[in-house]
């Protein structure tokens, strides 16, 4: 699987129609969609798809076709995001009515194509899975690990300071997590 951590974003224009998509990191969806029909007051469709795990790493899916005939917009771009395999992204497509009928299949063709055109312009990275891991550390060793922390990036979730040592929890890969796990 792959995904991104910032946003691409592309322009297509179809009988007068202007497209323009944007694919996001999930985290940042909602906060873009409001921004966005800020942005573009007169603009007639927000249609949007998304992917993401979950807390149990079980993909969630949506998509919304926002006043386009049913299942000409929403899903078609959904499944743009499921034929390139990407995960923990959205996309939104903004689109500007220019007075000429699409039909349900040109409305197909040019919101895949919107979405098409985003993700070829994405710089893509491949995915690992998130976990979190809680551990105990003497206070003997506390700077070893808070080393390997700086050096690695690893995310601390929480600290929380003892008697006899230091309560982590840390959330990354798993790869990062045995770094962790073998200076313990």
């Amino acid at each position: 699987m792959k995904s991104i951590n910032q946003i691409f974003s592309s322009f297509l224009e179809v009988k007068k129609s202007k497209f323009l998509s944007f694919l996001t990191p999930y985290k940042d969806y909602e906060n873009l969609l409001n921004e966005l029909k800020t942005l573009h007051p007169k603009a007639r469709h927000f249609v949007t798809a998304f992917r993401y795990l979950n807390e149990q790493n079980q993909i969630v899916e949506g998509s919304s076709d926002d006043g386009e005939p049913r299942g000409s917009s929403g899903r078609p771009t959904l499944k743009v995001l499921q034929g390139n395999d990407l995960i923990n992204v959205g996309i939104i497509t903004v689109r500007y009515f220019g007075g000429i009928l699409l039909g349900v299949g040109g409305l197909v063709k040019a919101y895949s194509d919107a979405a098409n055109l985003a993700i070829k312009k994405a710089e893509l990275i491949d995915f690992s899975y998130i976990f979190e891991y809680d551990f105990c550390v003497d206070y003997n060793k506390i700077r070893e690990i808070e080393y390997l922390i700086k050096k690695y990036d690893i995310l601390v979730v929480d600290r929380m300071f003892g008697n006899d040592g230091i309560e982590y929890k840390i959330r990354d890969t798993l790869e990062k997590i045995n770094l962790i796990k073998d200076k313990l």
